[in-house]
């Protein structure tokens, strides 16, 4: 990867919807080889994808907790289950597993309080393997996600 590659890469995470001309004129190519070095990146898997980034409030998602679980049993068909089952949930809009405790580290999007209570007593709380369920209440966003760093060199 070079630099065209990185500074296209820096480009498209700021604004997906560039057209090729556009990009091209932001990096300095003509739009055939800049359309041909995104569709290599797309192909070695680089750009995993597009969409859009929405509004969590305007979407009725704007309670958006940190959730740290511990397991009580970490066998490999506990584990597999438990997240394989984080995975289906719609609420949990990312999952980590981390070293240590605590073992996983869940990012959970429903519209309010009165619906995370319900998710984490009807839904989580059910889980295999779990032995504790700790939420983390945000005051506020100080960083958005911008995309992974790239050097645009």
């Amino acid at each position: 990867m070079d630099r065209l590659d990185r500074r296209i890469l820096h480009e498209l995470q700021q604004d997906g919807r560039l057209t090729n001309a556009e990009l091209a004129d932001r990096v300095g190519l003509t739009p055939s080889p800049c359309l041909r070095r995104v569709r290599q990146l797309e192909r070695q898997g680089v750009i995993r994808g597009y969409r859009a980034q929405l509004d969590p409030v305007a979407v009725g998602k704007g309670f958006q907790p940190f959730v740290t679980v511990v397991m009580r049993h970490e066998d490999r068909s506990t584990v597999a289950e438990f997240e394989r089952r984080v995975a289906e949930l719609p609420e949990v809009v990312e999952a980590h597993r981390l070293f240590g405790d605590p073992d996983y580290l869940l990012r959970v999007a429903v519209a309010d309080l009165a619906a995370y209570e319900r998710f984490v007593t009807d839904v989580l709380s059910g889980l295999p393997g779990i032995a504790q369920v700790h939420s983390h209440l945000t005051m506020k966003q100080v960083k958005a996600d911008g995309g992974i760093p790239v050097q645009r060199g």
